[in-house]
């Protein structure tokens, strides 16, 4: 019977099972994690094929964990004698520690997506067509469009982990990414307009006709709106949030807080106040990895862990954080499937999967409206984030002047200045209009990236600090 985690390796199931097991007798937990993988990256820009890119990898990543302290290596090389270097690196943890092996992770039936390889099909040649008329589609949408550039990528990982005592837990994992962007000019001023789509599936449902129209749309709309934007003003205001991809600042000056490990190390702003009032009424952020064929999304995580829904904050209370195994050990809790890792190269630790906001009651019209005198931000690039004290800096890539409840000129340059804490504080209303955003997100962190969602409301926070600059 073919196995496609050994298959035209040297290393076999039953020397590997052996190995494992004598390295992490006497640990307290331990894997080994092995990949398989196949990706493809196709960017048409300036008018022509720019690059396409087709990868392939194939390794082992070996843990022993004693107490606090984790033994990992890793080898790209499926051999025996690979995984008996990596057994004698990685069973020093165990160095003066008394462990327990802890009991092997639930198994789970469920599928949270389908077992497809998007690299094979469609076939090159319809990709590259495919490129070239979303290409012509969109220059053709404007006489301003000056730039298009069209990237479309796809990945098939297929997972084995495997455990002392015999345990095994697989997975096949496809991830499919369409990106379009758009600069048009006018007046000798350029700006660029941008939109993605992707999810854990082929490429069928992102490369439809009226699914890349509606993404072609959406980024010249973008690159129009920043033409006309005027410099943003500077200094303390009401801000509105939009729903879907804004929820991007909430995960990351939030969302870290809230996983497992800086929450052991006290290291978080959030340590040590489970239980207690950390947000407004009203405010119910949860981090779920079981929604189909979303981006964020795992029928397990990479420990073999079945991945869940775990409320973080309910109606303002912090109930919970995202745990791996490890750090649910530590802390005496139960792990909630957020084990993860970028690769094989990589030992796992806690991550989100899909981390958004719930729905609240308000209208996003009457919230809006409430605003006085701030910012609307609907659109968000990148930021950065302190996690011990939630401080951050995001900059909008998309944003408006309200004034008396009007919605104004766009602007330009503005970012927003802040911390979590406070700002989970400050939420005066949240919308009924909760979204996802459309499977764009990456993650980083430790120097590892991992595919994420993210999502919210529309939702109103006072007094931020707006940082503003000249067009």
């Amino acid at each position: 019977m073919s196995d496609f985690v050994f298959d035209d390796a040297e290393l076999t199931a039953e020397i590997a099972q052996s190995t494992l097991d004598e390295a992490l007798n006497g640990a307290d937990d331990g894997e080994l994690f092995i990949e398989r993988g196949i990706s493809e990256a196709l960017t048409f820009d300036d008018g022509r094929l720019k690059s396409a890119s087709f990868d392939t990898n194939r390794g082992f990543g070996l843990r022993c964990v004693a107490g606090e302290t984790s033994g990992f290596a890793q080898s790209t090389e499926l051999t025996p004698a690979a995984l008996t270097r990596a057994a004698r690196a990685v069973v020093m943890a165990k160095d003066g520690h008394d462990c327990t092996m802890s009991p092997a992770p639930a198994r789970t039936n469920r599928a949270l997506y389908p077992d497809v390889d998007p690299v094979e099909s469609p076939i090159f040649g319809d990709k590259v067509g495919l490129l070239q008329e979303i290409d012509a589609y969109c220059r053709a949408l404007d006489p301003r469009v000056v730039q298009v550039s069209v990237t479309l990528s796809g990945t098939r990982k297929a997972v084995s982990i495997l455990r002392a005592g015999g345990a095994r837990y697989d997975d096949v994992r496809p991830l499919v990414r369409l990106n379009i962007q758009i600069t048009t000019e006018k007046n000798g001023r350029r700006e660029s307009g941008y939109a993605g789509a992707g999810g854990r599936a082929g490429y069928e449902k992102f490369i439809d006709t009226d699914h890349w129209q509606s993404l072609a749309k959406e980024a010249l709309r973008g690159a129009l709106v920043n033409l006309d934007a005027v410099a943003a003003p500077a200094g303390q205001m009401d801000v509105v949030l939009g729903a879907g991809w804004p929820g991007v600042l909430l995960h990351e000056a939030i969302g870290h807080g809230l996983e497992g490990d800086f929450i052991r190390k006290g290291t978080s702003a959030f340590s040590g106040m489970l239980g207690q009032r950390v947000a407004a009424p009203g405010v119910t952020i949860v981090d779920d990895g079981t929604l189909p064929g979303l981006r964020g999304s795992l029928t397990i995580d990479d420990e073999g862990t079945p991945t869940k829904r775990t409320t973080l904050i309910e109606d303002g209370i912090l109930k919970g954080f995202m745990q791996d195994r490890m750090n649910a050990r530590l802390l005496g809790v139960e792990e909630t499937g957020n084990g993860r890792r970028e690769s094989f190269a990589h030992a796992p630790m806690p991550r989100m999967t899909n981390t958004f906001m719930l729905g609240g009651k308000a209208e996003p019209g009457e919230i809006v409206a409430d605003l006085k005198d701030g910012i609307y931000a609907t659109n968000f690039g990148g930021g950065q984030v302190d996690i011990t004290s939630g401080k951050f800096v995001f900059q909008c890539t998309e944003a408006y002047r309200v004034k008396n409840g009007q919605v104004g000129e766009p602007l330009k340059g503005v970012t927003l200045i802040g911390d979590g804490p406070t700002v989970l504080t400050q939420i005066r209303h949240v919308g009924n209009d909760m979204a996802l955003d459309p499977g764009i997100g990456v993650c980083g962190k430790a120097g590892q990236g991992v595919p994420v969602g993210v999502g919210q409301p529309t939702v109103y926070v006072e007094s931020m600090t707006v940082g503003g600059s000249a067009v």
